[in-house]
């Protein structure tokens, strides 16, 4: 979507828009993070009011878009890409660079994601090994034989990324595959090393890290996997950008995931940050770091237990680099 076209006619309303500073604050804030109203308040120090009369003014503008999480409303920017409304977004972009509250609003920013971040590392600090009899509500056996199947031949080397007890790691050790297994939560760094074996220790090397900064050097990978983790993330995109910076060209990225859902009790037992992703919004986020190839398909929830959403197996590759 991009804004409405406008003529001379409409310029005020182009202008107008853009001259308070306020929404120009949501607008890059929104180009950087999808946000919700709540997250924006702290971010800006302002009502709810205030807020959600400036997010009203910038949809009508038709410069950002919402979605629905659960209970939550998140909203992004959609960045005008046609006549007067890009051409002042480009100025204001230009302008935003030395702005006086640009550092602050990054600094509060960095802090809402931390917060994310936060609240599902402690949820895994607190439930440690006990994780695995938790998890097996997902029945994903089969889904981690698939994922699988899509990565690489025996000797080659795989990030697992939000190993937890690292039960995926183990599994890819066995298959030959050489595993760099990472996490945010040292508990579960510490189970996963407690369930090594001699045979698979000598392929795994576990590594403390998040996955919006992956502790790799670029192209040190030759598949990057993430399992059940995007729901937990505070920024899936970033996530996918960083696995794509880690897997060498012609190395493939490999997801599986939650589709979009409203299952609400998963925040509350299983400390998901989001219910799932559409199709669509996987597929952008693969795009915009810069993938290729691309394939997502949708699986039916295996458990036997609790009505569980649909999961999808999206998987891309690292394209040569110039």
């Amino acid at each position: 979507m991009s804004a409405p076209r406008t003529g001379p006619d409409a310029l005020q309303r182009v202008f107008k828009t853009f001259a308070d500073p306020t929404r120009v604050r949501i607008l890059a804030l929104l180009q950087r993070e999808e946000l919700a109203v709540q997250e924006l308040m702290g971010v800006l120090g302002m009502a709810q009011s205030r807020v959600s009369r400036h997010l009203a003014i910038l949809r009508e503008a038709g410069l950002l878009e919402d979605r629905r999480d659960g209970t939550y409303v998140f909203y992004r920017f959609v960045a005008p890409t046609e006549g007067p409304w890009r051409d002042a977004w480009d100025l204001v972009t230009r302008s935003l660079r030395d702005g006086p509250t640009t550092g602050r609003d990054a600094a509060a920013l960095s802090r809402v994601l931390e917060d994310r971040a936060a609240r599902t590392r402690n949820f895994f600090e607190s439930v440690g090994p006990e994780w695995d009899a938790l998890r097996k509500v997902f029945n994903d056996d089969a889904l981690r034989a698939q994922a699988i199947g899509r990565l690489v031949e025996p000797n080659q080397t795989v990030v697992d990324i939000g190993t937890g007890t690292g039960i995926l790691a183990i599994e890819m050790a066995h298959l030959g595959l050489r595993v760099i297994a990472i996490d945010h939560s040292r508990r579960m760094i510490e189970a996963a090393r407690a369930k090594m074996t001699p045979e698979t220790r000598d392929r795994i090397e576990l590594r403390l890290g998040e996955a919006s900064s992956l502790p790799l050097n670029d192209c040190e990978v030759d598949a990057a996997f993430a399992h059940m983790v995007l729901h937990y993330l505070p920024s899936p995109a970033d996530a996918i950008r960083e696995m794509m910076r880690v897997v060498r060209p012609g190395g493939r990225v490999v997801v599986v995931d939650f589709m979009r859902h409203d299952h609400e009790w998963m925040r509350q037992e299983l400390g998901v940050t989001w219910l799932g992703f559409s199709a669509e919004e996987v597929k952008t986020w693969f795009r915009e770091a810069g993938l290729a190839d691309t394939r997502c398909d949708e699986c039916a929830g295996l458990s036997s237990s609790r009505e569980l959403p649909a999961t999808f197996i999206a998987s891309a590759r690292v394209p040569q680099r110039p």
